[in-house]
């Protein structure tokens, strides 16, 4: 198959999708992926990105779209190309790879998100908590009370269904993108033409990769993908795969506008200096852009993005913990699904609220620990699985394979570059 209609499969999918059309079902997925995605992080990213200087960052952009795409695809393949239905990661693993092998992809697939549900239920808390003292003065409320609540109000969202979920997700993400769009027009009339430095071979290749790693885990959705390919499987059937991919091509087309454009935004507003102050002071974009302007709409909304963005990304990831920890907990132990499912959702909803209590100071290495596995297991594992999987054969042909696994490579070694460092 030519690259070029590899591309064009890849963006209009199936020639099936034309009969069954776009449904309310797909958009609220798209809506579900976008705000699993958007987490706290996309506050630090235009600092991250903006560092490196206006070439690195122009070639991430580029980059940012095939890489979100065909690995998020790649890994939907994987999930739906069991022989047994409704088979989720664990199984899927264990199906192609043996038992003693799938078990270790599955626990190293569980604690790859896990660490992110714990570093969410602090950031939920000390959210609300310093929303309630600055912008409301009120009192500071005891810290073991509120964690609490906050942590069950968003487990009891998963737990009342998919419904539920999906309309929790459409209330938090559509005001989410608004909001986003909305800063990033109005930072505008800031924005200063980026300096233009002479272009450095070595030193512009070292930037884009370690720049990687940020732009892979900016745009992952990768925690809810096995519980979004079964439910594609039972609502579309044979159409499952070309339904999948269609929606997440159109994930990635609203992720990478709306991310972008506030990334841009933001690294047009400041200067080189102001991006290593604010990575100094290891505070957000909007923490930054509110200290150095006092600017009351940047002040107002900073709290509400990062409240919205924490809360959807939380419900995305907690989506994949609990389904990965409930086949690890259920095949060991003999219990149902129904009993393993309790469990391990009283087990997550004790290790977050006990880390929202405790607030940690390693929240950073916590996720940096976390992001090698998350790599392998989205872009490298489904590529492995492709030439190893005669379910999967019919997509060993053309450049897309070759590009994943590079991309993924480069992130995973990136990440362990900059830990040894």
């Amino acid at each position: 198959m030519s690259s070029s209609a590899e591309i064009s499969r890849a963006l209009s999918g199936s020639p099936s999708i034309g009969r069954t059309g776009w449904r309310r079902h797909d958009t609220h997925w798209v809506i579900s992926l976008f705000g699993t995605a958007v987490g706290a992080g996309i506050l630090f990213l235009p600092i991250n990105l903006g560092l490196g200087g206006i070439w690195p960052l122009a070639i991430v952009a580029v980059l940012a779209g095939p890489m979100t795409f065909l690995a998020h695809r790649g890994l939907a393949r994987f999930v739906l190309s069991s022989s047994r239905p409704h088979a989720d990661f664990t199984e899927v693993a264990e199906e192609h790879f043996g038992k003693m092998a799938g078990r270790l992809i599955s626990v190293l697939y569980f604690l790859s998100i896990f660490p992110i549900l714990l570093i969410y239920g602090v950031g939920l808390t000390n959210t609300v908590e310093s929303f309630m003292v600055n912008q409301l003065g009120m009192a500071a409320s005891n810290r073991v009370m509120l964690s609490g609540l906050l942590v069950l109000a968003m487990i009891a969202v998963m737990m009342a269904g998919e419904r539920a979920m999906l309309r929790a997700f459409a209330f938090m993400v559509y005001p989410l993108a608004a909001i986003l769009a909305a800063l990033s027009v109005y930072l505008i009339p800031q924005w200063q033409w980026p300096e233009v430095t002479a272009f450095e071979g070595g030193s512009f290749l070292n930037t884009v990769w370690l720049a990687l790693p940020v732009t892979v885990f900016a745009f992952s959705h990768a925690a809810a993908i096995s519980g979004f390919a079964n439910v594609q499987r039972r609502e579309y059937g044979e159409q499952a795969e070309a339904r999948s991919g269609l929606i997440l091509r159109n994930t990635t087309v609203m992720l990478v506008g709306f991310v972008l454009f506030f990334v841009f935004s933001c690294v047009l507003s400041l200067s080189p200096a102001q991006l290593a102050e604010a990575k100094a002071q290891n505070v957000s974009v909007l923490s930054y852009l509110a200290n150095i302007t006092d600017n009351p709409v940047i002040v107002t909304l900073g709290p509400l993005i990062a409240f919205i963005a924490i809360s959807s990304s939380f419900l995305g990831h907690f989506l994949g913990a609990r389904e990965s920890l409930k086949s690890l907990i259920g095949k060991p132990t003999g219990l149902s699904p129904a009993r393993a499912d309790r469990l391990g959702i009283a087990l997550m909803f004790f290790a977050i609220w006990g880390a929202a209590v405790i607030n940690p100071g390693i929240l950073g290495l916590m996720e940096t620990l976390s992001g090698p596995v998350i790599a392998m297991i989205l872009f490298i594992m489904p590529v492995v699985a492709i030439y190893r999987v005669e379910a999967l054969a019919r997509f060993r042909k053309g450049w897309a394979n070759g590009f994943i696994l590079l991309t993924g490579s480069l992130a995973v070694s990136a990440l362990v570059f900059s830990l040894l460092k």
